[in-house]
């Protein structure tokens, strides 16, 4: 597939992440209530005053009202397709609709963007083997580096939907229980290991009663997003024994404003890599259910120019979110509409290409040299992180835009906490 032509011209660019082979969707205001809005080019489409005009209709609607866009994934696959089909035809150079639509574009600078969907609940894997290496080496020696189980089971464990937020809000630096090695008790302090994890974020679009194959999975999935895993590694050091993470990931999720829906990444898709242990069959996919996205990281500290820190793919996962979908449904998990799933961090297999801290800096041991000459082993206050994405065509990118946030320092912990 080549680019595709619209009649918004700033779409037919081969370096937008947004033209009309993409056709991503977020939720925008410009001063007033929310509404969807659906990315092309530098401008977004305001399709809730579509929908409120009758120049858009969709099955079993109205359904772009709200302000996200759970009504549209709950209405499910046939409307999904009805609704690209419509905007891609809409939008396409040529197209009778201009006249129509025009009115109805809003710059992107102009806009502020906000969770796209209401979060039902989230989970984060732990499935991207260079990373859970790396991590094992650190803690427990290469000859350990994996858990028994990993090569087996999408690990997993259950985070907080209160904590997910839109790309550009400030993340506050956590304060949590801590306790060096050499102490002999913890002590209630602000994280001094602060982290970033580059993820992807699966967003379940349709619900599940008892178990689901993982083509069922695949199918039920609406699109996916950039995401950032905000880590403290020093307070989950001290908690994580017996039960996994805690606090220490309850921080923030932040997440990417825009949706690329499953259908603008299928000329994209790829294979998970090569089993080094058979998995059960109920884990067996189909058919390619990774995507070839590529990623990066970018760090920007306080009033200085941003560093690459990292650039890795996406398909350097060892389970798709159809697989960690699948395998979450094994015990009768109930999945709601607006569920999103953590890929886990995304790590290649070069040290530039790891996609967090602690293992670009090695658990700190080899601090990095950023492009403004700063050193940096862990966040620092008022670092600035943008993770960015784009699955890469013929002369067209199918793009994501970008997932930041900024560093706050903690806030004072108070007098009857120390």
């Amino acid at each position: 597939m080549t680019l595709l032509q619209s009649w918004v011209e700033s779409a037919n660019s081969a370096d937008t992440d947004f033209p009309l082979n993409n056709l991503p969707y977020g939720a925008f205001s410009t001063g007033g209530p929310r509404r969807c809005g659906v990315a092309i080019g530098a401008q977004i489409l305001d399709v809730t005053a579509l929908e409120a005009a009758g120049i858009l209709t969709l099955e079993n609607g109205p359904l772009l009202q709200a302000g996200d866009w759970n009504a549209v994934m709950s209405a499910g696959p046939t409307v999904w397709d009805a609704l690209r089909g419509w905007l891609q035809t809409a939008l396409a150079a040529g197209s009778g609709q201009q006249a129509n639509l025009a009115p109805h574009l809003v710059d992107q600078a102009n806009a502020q963007m906000h969770l796209p969907i209401t979060v039902a609940e989230y989970t984060d894997f732990y499935a991207g083997k260079n990373h859970a290496v790396n991590v094992g080496t650190m803690f427990r020696g290469a000859e350990n580096a994996l858990p028994a189980n990993w090569l087996s089971i999408p690990i997993g464990y259950n985070g907080r939907a209160s904590s997910v937020v839109v790309s550009g809000t400030d993340v506050v630096r956590p304060n949590g229980q801590l306790k060096a090695p050499d102490a002999e008790l913890p002590r209630f302090a602000p994280s001094a290991r602060f982290d970033l994890e580059l993820e992807m974020g699966a967003i379940v679009g349709q619900p599940s009663e008892g178990m689901v194959s993982v083509q069922e999975a695949d199918d039920m999935i609406f699109g996916y997003v950039l995401l950032n895993d905000w880590s403290a590694r020093d307070i989950q050091a001290w908690e994580y024994q017996p039960l996994g993470p805690f606090q220490a990931k309850a921080t923030a999720t932040s997440i990417s404003p825009w949706i690329v829906t499953k259908a603008a990444l299928e000329p994209f898709r790829t294979s998970t890599p090569e089993r080094e242990r058979p998995l059960l069959a109920y884990l067996t996919e189909p058919g390619p259910m990774l995507y070839d996205i590529d990623l990066e990281v970018g760090l920007t500290p306080s009033g200085k120019g941003e560093s690459i820190i990292a650039r890795t793919n996406y398909n350097q996962m060892y389970y798709s979110a159809a697989q960690q979908l699948c395998h979450h449904t094994t015990s009768g998990c109930a999945m709601r509409v607006g569920d999103l799933l953590g890929s886990g961090t995304i790590s290649g297999p070069s040290k530039d290409s790891r996609g967090s801290m602690l293992e670009l800096s090695w658990g700190g041991k080899e601090p990095l040299t950023l492009d403004s000459g700063d050193s940096r082993s862990f966040l620092e206050d008022g670092d600035r992180l943008t993770l960015r994405g784009a699955a890469l065509g013929d002369g067209y990118r199918v793009g994501f835009g970008e997932c930041t946030g900024k560093v706050l320092p903690a806030k004072p912990v108070p007098d009857w906490a120390q």
